[in-house]
């Protein structure tokens, strides 16, 4: 192996080992908050709920659930792959994933603000706050970062 093609495999490796401790985590977050979310099913109120509440619930669940599937995603493509000499296929993807799944995790954090805000505001100002909530991830989680590496880009210092 060349010095070169050596390089690649330990920036590879380095790229990996980052990856996987960034969703660790995201990864316990989104499993706590997933368990969360499935415990209010099996509450006394919740029988008493609107239609509006169990399609919102069930919508977040959903959505914490996708986000689970996609941020465990990369640990399960490199085990099931790290043999094979295909790490940068597994880096490639796993970026994918990790993507992915921060986009559902924050469509499931803005789904249980809208429950909570539901519950102790109603109506109109429980919207406000998930919509507030909603921009405030999108804004983090990809927006800024997204501009900076624009602005990167440009020969501008974030």
């Amino acid at each position: 192996m060349s010095e070169a093609e050596e390089s690649d495999q330990r920036r590879l490796a380095r790229n990996l080992n980052e990856l996987l401790q960034e969703l660790r985590v995201a990864q316990a977050g989104v499993q706590i908050l997933f368990g969360f979310l499935l415990s209010i099913a099996f509450t006394e109120k919740y029988a008493a709920v609107s239609g509006y509440i169990r399609v919102t619930h069930l919508v977040t669940v959903l959505c914490a659930a996708v986000a689970v599937a996609f941020l465990t995603a990369p640990a399960a493509w490199h085990r099931v792959l790290f043999r094979q000499g295909r790490r940068e296929e597994v880096v490639r993807s796993g970026n994918t994933f990790a993507l992915t799944g921060l986009a559902f995790l924050a469509l499931a954090m803005t789904g249980t603000v809208l429950l909570l805000a539901e519950v102790i505001l109603g109506g109109w100002p429980a919207v406000m706050v998930g919509a507030l909530a909603f921009a405030i991830f999108t804004g983090l989680w990809f927006l800024l970062p997204l501009a900076s590496a624009h602005g990167a880009q440009d020969g501008e210092r974030p």
